[in-house]
């Protein structure tokens, strides 16, 4: 073989190789940015703790990584996520930004960090799907929400399509996270993010039931005081009118005696003593219903304390009002 047609052979191979590797580096292009992007990274333990509570799978915790989720107090979450938001926020995802949660700190409200925290990565994981995924998932998603009947979740979509909002992608954080059983095709799509997808939704449903226990509660104490009210009402009513009869009997004996007609006035005492009796017993009972009612309202008002006190520790907004920060 001529010298020349040799040493074009260590080109050829070097030019394979090399495009061996810009077709690898291409191809692996998302793994290898990821990489660097979590080369110095080290989650916080609160942040991998969230992971950990909410079962998320080895690619779904890099997803959350990748975007160094930050619990923050209130006033840093305002200037993080709400830009004018008119409803409560508890996280946003930011592409190139990261993944923001309000650090909820009333005890009764735990799980809420852990929903939000696994609904903020699949936003970021639904970013990252091809135009066909997206599309088949954004099919099964509408499907099943057609038959959805659970009003707190299709308050949350009416509140996003009026804001104009992408409602597949709020679907696909939605569903996913508060749903605890979902069709099979939908739990294996979901597999891919969570171990077990039903802790999350537990999360979901066990602080949901904080809000919806002390709106049922409201609900049936406000029955219950209005039932009373209209009974006092109908009492007091009943009440005037048994007034208005003893009063005018009263005035009746009073006439008797001074024309000294003793007989009729005695018998007409015998009657009279007994109209007093029911008047007296409906005053009595009257009298238990209101303080029933007191005892009532006031347990009412605390559950209406409890229920603003729960708003109040999901809304960033409240405490921002007294930092320099825009509403």
């Amino acid at each position: 073989m001529p010298p020349h047609k040799r040493s074009r052979l260590p080109r050829i191979l070097l030019s394979v190789l090399f495009l061996a590797v810009a077709g690898f580096a291409i191809f692996k292009q998302q793994d290898i940015l990821d990489w660097w992007a979590l080369r110095d990274y080290q989650a916080p333990a609160s942040v991998s703790a969230l992971a950990a509570d909410t079962t998320m799978s080895a690619y779904s915790r890099k997803l959350f990584y990748i975007n160094k989720p930050q619990l923050q107090g209130k006033a840093a979450f305002y200037k993080s996520c709400e830009e004018g938001e008119t409803t409560v926020v508890l996280g946003c995802y930011k592409p190139k930004q990261g993944i923001y949660i309000l650090d909820v700190e009333d005890q009764r409200l735990q799980g809420i960090e852990q929903v939000t925290a696994a609904h903020e990565m699949l936003h970021a994981a639904y970013e990252r799907l091809s135009a066909n995924e997206k599309k088949d998932i954004g099919a099964e998603l509408k499907s099943y929400y057609a038959t959805v009947t659970d009003e707190s979740i299709k308050s949350k979509i009416d509140v996003y399509q009026k804001s104009g909002a992408d409602i597949t992608n709020e679907l696909h954080s939605i569903l996913g996270t508060e749903v605890i059983s979902l069709p099979p095709n939908l739990e294996t799509y979901y597999s891919q993010y969570f171990t077990n997808r039903s802790v999350v939704a537990g999360y979901a449903q066990k602080y949901q039931s904080v809000f919806t226990d002390r709106k049922n509660k409201l609900t049936e104490l406000d029955a219950k005081l209005a039932e009373l009210e209209a009974e006092v009402k109908a009492n007091n009513s009943d009440l005037d009118t048994q007034q208005a009869i003893i009063n005018a009997e009263a005035k009746r004996l009073d006439a008797l005696l001074k024309q000294n007609q003793i007989e009729e006035y005695n018998a007409g005492v015998v009657e009279y003593n007994k109209m007093i009796i029911p008047f007296k017993s409906l005053i009595a009972t009257t009298k238990q219903l209101i303080a029933e009612y007191k005892t009532i309202l006031e347990e009412r008002n605390q559950v209406a304390v409890e229920a603003q006190e729960l708003n109040k520790a999901l809304d960033s907004r409240i405490e921002s009002s007294t930092t320099n920060t825009k509403l």
